[in-house]
């Protein structure tokens, strides 16, 4: 399971990815699921990192979905018509 931080904002997005990129790709599991339930404090980088997760999941051959994400957070995703792209687990 990858597992997001409190805090997902422009300004942590990229060291985050990477790390969210590397447990991933040692994830054995088929279904890939990112934990959001404990990101309270975002912006829209947030929705990049699931969506960078999501691409590197699929290019591995896994599926990818999201639980616990902030309901104002899927309310943007699907203010940019991505909420289709981030499946609840």
């Amino acid at each position: 399971m990858l597992v997001l931080p409190a805090e997902l904002t422009h300004a942590q997005a990229g060291a985050c990815l990477g790390m969210l990129v590397q447990t991933l790709r040692r994830h054995a599991e088929p279904q890939v699921v990112a934990d959001a339930s404990a990101t309270t404090v975002f912006d829209s980088s947030a929705l990049a990192v699931l969506l960078g997760c999501r691409r590197e999941a699929l290019a591995l051959g896994k599926t990818f979905a999201v639980q616990g994400l902030h309901p104002r957070l899927a309310t943007l995703a699907q203010l940019y018509g991505v909420s289709e792209l981030l499946p609840a687990a």
